[in-house]
């Protein structure tokens, strides 16, 4: 027994060694690309902005790359799609993916949470994100260059991991069963349904939700996400039975995003799902879903009218 338990503890201090962090300032990932084994920098910004000047070294994968259709945003690509793009980026099982986004906001941030999701989603461990995006990486004056890198493809085949993701049938099942923990990721004025996602069919939220607006990961005024000790305690305003999954949703999985990685990745919850689809792919089903904090019918027929002439008057 005693020789199991020592065995325990190298394989714990080995993956400790080496288990990429979550969160990386500028100056650490400055000082991880001076090694030999430098990370793969992932610079999600649009192509004029990645152009213009970039990490050294980084390769451009935009954001919208990895979302869905217009008319549901959150919805997860297919497996074929996800495996052509992480192939694309030269990632393999081993690779340490560091994802870069504008860090213009807080509302930015979960463009690089909701990637980083999809990469642990493929089954890639090795991942961080830039805390503070190239706001932060330029604030600190560090190097930028033009020059776009040539990457080899990889032949990585992903390994999902479903233990990350709650479907629309998975939600429903919780809320039927009042077994799990629903985060509504969302600010005031869509969580008590006074507004709604332009693609979303009705405004309101999960039965039983509770709400963890996502701006609250930051520090004051800036799009730098908080520390571990301060995370802990933005994850204790919600409240599950011992046991339980937790799942974060939004409008379209991006807000939501950023409190699955609050809670699973900073705080270190574990059973944090993202349900993906979110808000919009739960109002379009084609049953009626059932709903919270939803407006009357009145308000409702006012709020419609009222983005009819906003969209016509433009």
């Amino acid at each position: 027994m005693k020789k199991l338990l020592a065995l325990a503890a190298l394989a714990t201090a080995f993956h400790t060694a080496w288990a990429a962090q979550p969160l990386l300032t500028p100056a650490e990932l400055s000082a991880q690309q001076a090694q030999a084994s430098a990370p793969r920098v992932i610079d999600i910004r649009d192509p004029a902005s990645y152009s213009a000047q970039h990490i050294p070294g980084a390769i451009n994968a935009p954001y919208g790359k990895w979302r869905g259709p217009a008319s549901n945003p959150g919805e997860l690509l297919d497996a074929p799609k996800l495996t052509e793009l992480a192939q694309s980026l030269g990632l393999t099982a081993s690779t340490h993916a560091v994802i870069v986004s504008t860090g213009a906001d807080a509302t930015d941030f979960g463009a690089a949470a909701r990637v980083y999701w999809t990469l642990k989603l493929l089954g890639l461990k090795e991942l961080s994100i830039l805390n503070g995006g190239m706001k932060a990486w330029a604030d600190a004056k560090l190097a930028q260059d033009q020059a776009v890198p040539q990457v080899a493809r990889s032949q990585y085949q992903p390994q999902i991991d479903t233990s990350l993701l709650a479907t629309r049938e998975d939600v429903g099942q919780h809320i039927k069963l009042s077994n799990a923990a629903l985060v509504d990721s969302r600010p005031d004025a869509f969580f008590l349904g006074k507004t709604r996602a332009p693609a979303a069919k009705l405004a309101g939220t999960l039965p039983g939700a509770q709400q963890l607006d996502f701006n609250q990961w930051f520090l004051p005024g800036t799009a730098t996400f908080v520390d571990k000790s301060a995370a802990q305690k933005i994850a204790a305003q919600v409240k599950r039975e011992q046991g339980q999954d937790m799942v974060a949703f939004c409008n379209t999985g991006h807000w939501a995003a950023t409190d699955w990685f609050g809670l699973s990745e900073v705080a270190g919850l574990p059973g944090v799902k993202l349900y993906a689809g979110s808000m919009v792919d739960w109002t379009q089903s084609k049953d009626t879903p059932l709903m919270a904090n939803q407006p009357s019918r009145f308000e409702a027929l006012a709020y419609d009218a009222k983005q009819w002439w906003e969209r016509k008057s433009k």
